[in-house]
């Protein structure tokens, strides 16, 4: 297998570019720094255009929330990019970005807003200096009173379920929902109120839920903790949720979560679980020790999707695992270190 590049956000002013080499000529595989590309405050979350991979987007996590358009490869080799593009974010500390083919829709954490952006692949690329902007509703204060006194959409994804409009769904962990919402007439999203994974951020569990096609409502299935064994120490909590499909290499149908802020030394965990009982019935089969420091961001990459990029925002740099027993379990393969790349938030294989 050809090297692979891999794009990494962060809680610094810069995106780097690594090289991860699965099968050198000789020796193991190989992860190496390539470039950083400065671009403003905490670029925390990057995705890239769907027709153009060449075309990357991030976010400024800041009270003045901006949106970057990033060129790469412009030399005919992947290795720092070129800002191209800037464009305000609708909100405070924008955290979460999905891209279509002309519409960048962008969710803005503190200030509790969605926002969309005209976008293209050629000059000038952000198409509008401001974008549209929806403020989801708010009506009381959650448990956690630091975390939840207002809105805070945490992610931005389209619901795969729905095949007759676009339906997107909204995690907001101050309201404790997942918001649905589809497009107007006027191609505006509006708020709309077969099963649903959610990773319950605060309380580090697995929900599930009957998850039927709009107007009707989801139903609760099952809560699991993505730890064990509880009680869960104070401070800890859960970052990430993937559910890969499943491919010739590995047939099974597993969730994989990540976990953050354990005090054990081994690191922050991975949980690992299966579907083989039934899509409503998920079973944790393994949690996985990455010797990490609060696990924000890991991506699935390579051939059938074999390995999995994480980093440590507080420490330990970024590790490339590779899926091992059918996808039940993970070996760590390669690494480099937090002081080549500081403080990993998310990651795009390109």
């Amino acid at each position: 297998m050809a090297p692979l590049t891999i794009f990494v956000a962060s809680y610094t002013d810069s995106v780097y570019t690594l090289s991860f080499d699965p099968s050198p000529p000789a020796g193991s595989p190989a992860l190496e720094f390539i470039a950083r590309t400065p671009v403003g405050h905490h670029p925390s979350w990057i995705v890239s255009h769907p027709s153009d991979a060449s075309l990357v987007f991030t976010v400024l996590e800041q009270a003045d929330g901006e949106i970057v358009a990033i060129k790469y490869g412009s030399g005919g080799e992947v290795q720092g990019g070129e800002v191209v593009a800037r464009a305000k974010s609708g909100g405070k500390d924008p955290c979460t970005l999905l891209v279509t083919e002309d519409e960048l829709i962008i969710g803005n954490y503190s200030s509790g807003t969605i926002a969309t952006l005209p976008i293209s692949t050629s000059a000038p690329y952000l198409l509008s200096p401001n974008p549209w902007t929806l403020s989801l509703p708010f009506d009381h204060v959650g448990l956690n009173k630091d975390r939840q006194a207002s809105s805070h959409p945490h992610q931005t994804i389209f619901n795969p379920l729905n095949q007759k409009e676009s339906e997107l769904l909204v995690p907001d962990l101050g309201a404790d929902k997942v918001w649905r919402l589809t497009k107007r007439s006027d191609g505006q999203w509006t708020l709309r109120g077969n099963t649903l994974y959610t990773l319950l951020e605060l309380t580090s569990k697995l929900a599930v839920h009957a998850f039927p096609p709009l107007p009707a409502s989801p139903t609760p299935l099952t809560s699991l903790s993505t730890l064990s064994p509880s009680p869960i120490p104070d401070g800890m909590f859960a970052a990430e949720i993937l559910l890969p499909e499943p491919n010739e290499s590995f047939p099974g149908t597993f969730i994989y979560t990540s976990n953050r802020n354990d005090p054990n030394p081994g690191g922050d965990t991975i949980a690992i679980f299966s579907l083989a009982a039934g899509e409503d019935k998920p079973e944790l089969v393994n949690e996985v020790r990455t010797g990490l420091n609060h696990v924000r961001g890991m991506e699935f990459g390579g051939d059938d999707d074999r390995y999995l990029v994480v980093g440590g925002v507080e420490g330990g740099g970024v590790k490339v695992f590779e899926r091992v027993d059918g996808g039940k379990g993970l070996e760590e393969v390669a690494r480099i270190g937090a002081d080549v790349v500081a403080q990993p938030t998310g990651f795009m294989w390109y």
